[in-house]
């Protein structure tokens, strides 16, 4: 399960990466506040009505599906792995991210540099946790498949 897990963990880093770049562009294309002051809904409904909207709305769509591969990812590594780095790392992701969720919500309701620099922070630390957990993992030995081996040659011996 070692190396499911890690596939599943390096996915999630991943994940959160590309919601990074996603959030990035969703300010910088000034769509952050196109939903209005109106979160988590946008303009009073689930489905948005422009592209800047859309943009926005995406941002949010694709933070709830890593929110749930973070926590996939921490049950998995409390579930596969004795490491007590590898589980904190997890753990400190998933602990972070209601924080997070709030702080995206602030920077639409109060919309300013301090709540925008909080959710910022709030995301390197997460993808920061979830980069040790995956490297961790990686790094942890895996379990042998091979037979035991008798012999100088490394083959099983015949005895």
């Amino acid at each position: 399960m070692g190396s499911r897990f890690r596939r599943f963990a390096a996915f999630t880093t991943a994940l959160t990466f590309i919601l990074i770049l996603l959030g990035v562009y969703t300010a910088a294309m000034g769509a952050g506040l196109s939903c209005g002051q109106d979160w988590p809904f946008c303009r009073g409904g689930v489905l948005p009505q422009t592209i800047p909207d859309f943009i926005e709305w995406f941002h949010r769509l694709v933070a709830m599906v890593t929110g749930f591969f973070i926590l996939g990812t921490t049950i998995g590594a409390w579930k596969y792995y004795d490491s007590t780095r590898i589980r904190a790392a997890a753990t400190l992701a998933l602990v972070v991210l209601p924080v997070q969720v709030l702080l995206g919500g602030a920077t639409v309701l109060i919309y300013g540099p301090l709540v925008q620099t909080a959710h910022h922070a709030a995301a390197m630390v997460i993808f920061s946790s979830l980069l040790a957990t995956t490297l961790w993992a990686y790094e942890e030995p895996q379990q042998a498949t091979a037979p035991a081996t008798d012999s100088p040659g490394g083959y099983p011996s015949d005895d």
